[in-house]
């Protein structure tokens, strides 16, 4: 059994910072990639960034910039530093893990809400 823990989401003005966090909470746990995705209301589910276990990192376009991740291998954990942020930043935020192998894990989302 493998639980997605997350947090750092909040309320923030426009031009603020937020940092998330995601771990995976098994030990034996080798993890291909982690990676961030969010969903608006009414909007599909996108994936924001995401980094690999050699710290390869690709970035959704409106967000390069102004997030970085990083991540420690070896406590299964990922954070997003986000800054500069904008309303339309604003949506649920969900961590995803990728292991080596098929399986596919997701957090149960953390609210970023900006405001203008």
């Amino acid at each position: 059994q493998v639980q997605i823990v997350e947090s750092g989401g909040g309320l923030v003005q426009s031009g603020g910072s937020l940092k998330l966090s995601c771990t995976a909470s098994r030990a034996d746990f080798e993890i291909y990639a982690m990676a961030w995705y969010r969903q608006a209301p009414g909007k599909l589910r996108e994936l924001v960034a995401r980094i690999t276990t050699y710290n390869v990192t690709n970035y959704l376009e409106p967000v390069r910039g102004r997030f970085t991740l990083s991540r420690d291998n070896a406590k299964n954990t990922m954070w997003m530093q986000m800054n500069s942020l904008k309303p339309e930043d604003t949506a649920v935020y969900y961590c995803n893990v990728q292991p080596f192998g098929p399986e596919n894990y997701w957090g149960q989302g953390t609210q970023v809400t900006v405001s203008a």
